[in-house]
């Protein structure tokens, strides 16, 4: 389900999803037992690998609410996505909120696919 909102969010990529070593694995249906951290693993149309667009996708549950962060894999310095109710960009050094990205907006319309999927 996450690797087919991933493809459809961020064409032309073709994305796998693999549990974060030491990530608790999610419950299948139990918000309590969601919480995670997942890596989408990207590759291009020809099967190539591209570590360069990989994603660490965090699941997690505050309160009452499902939560979502969004972080380049290979580049920890590149502003990062939280998506609960709506999204915000932070920069990833200061957790300060920052503009959205010049590639953004396919993370933002992913995150939103994601959180409507699992709520």
């Amino acid at each position: 389900m996450v690797a087919a909102a991933a493809d459809l969010c961020r064409k032309p990529f073709l994305h796998a999803v693999l549990l974060r070593e030491g990530s608790a694995s999610p419950g299948e249906h139990d918000l309590d037992q969601l919480d995670c951290t997942l890596v989408l693993e990207v590759r291009n149309p020809g099967g190539e690998r591209c570590p360069e667009h990989d994603l660490e996708l965090e699941i997690y549950t505050s309160g009452e609410q499902l939560h979502l962060t969004l972080a380049w894999a290979e580049d920890p310095e590149r502003a990062m996505l939280w998506q609960g109710n709506h999204p915000v960009w932070m920069a990833a050094a200061s957790g300060c909120r920052c503009e959205r990205p010049q590639d953004g907006l396919p993370l933002e319309a992913l995150a939103r696919r994601l959180r409507a999927l699992l709520v």
